[in-house]
């Protein structure tokens, strides 16, 4: 489906449960994807932190690539970089789960570079979902995908801050953290009291299912 940037433009069925959903390192296994696009041009991915940039080096290098040069990387990874991506194991059976009974939306913050690429991915490895392309915090795009309908709504995302954000906009939706990369569930920053943390996409799929009402508690 194509990619939109205003959440009013998805359909979603009013009387039907939502599940809005991030790609990378939810859907998509974001960080084994770029080391493996970096690589061939002199880079590596070193993960000794929750961050991006900062963990990408030229090879041998003592010093991380600062912003502007991680940025036009990244940039480059969005426009050509997709076949080098994986889809986290059990994503595409679980939302194929959910949605029998659920609408899905994919929610990524992603380049406009990034559009048509990412659509086409996630098309491969059945995730042929409406997207929805953001900017920043998710908060506000999570709000208005949840008002268009009336049955209860959850939201997947691995990043503390979006989860927060969704919180405060639209605290009436239940949020889940979902890290798929083993190097970096260890170190990414989490507060389970506010947000569910499952790692895993069968764990995660039933306790989504069942916090939906489309299973039995």
């Amino acid at each position: 489906m194509p990619a939109v940037a205003d959440p009013t433009n998805v359909e979603i069925d009013p009387e039907r449960p939502l599940v809005i959903v991030d790609v990378d390192e939810v859907l998509a296994l974001f960080m084994v994807g770029f080391g493996r696009f970096l690589e061939p041009k002199g880079y590596e991915m070193r993960i000794d932190r929750f961050a991006l940039f900062q963990n990408i080096y030229r090879a041998g290098a003592t010093e991380h690539l600062d912003f502007t040069e991680g940025r036009t990387l990244f940039d480059d990874f969005f426009r050509f970089g997709h076949d080098h991506l994986e889809p986290t194991p059990h994503a595409a059976d679980s939302l194929r789960a959910l949605s029998q009974n659920a609408s899905v939306v994919i929610l990524t913050n992603a380049p406009d570079c990034g559009r048509e690429p990412r659509a086409a991915w996630l098309a491969r490895h059945g995730m042929d979902y409406p997207m929805v392309i953001n900017q920043g915090a998710k908060g506000e795009a999570v709000a208005v995908l949840a008002a268009r309908t009336s049955a209860p709504a959850a939201f997947v995302d691995d990043l503390l801050p979006n989860l927060e954000s969704a919180a405060e906009s639209a605290p009436q939706v239940h949020r889940f953290q979902l890290v798929a990369d083993a190097r970096l569930q260890p170190l990414a920053p989490s507060a389970p009291d506010r947000h569910r943390r499952i790692d895993d996409w069968p764990t995660l799929r039933i306790a989504i299912a069942r916090t939906l009402g489309l299973i039995a508690p």
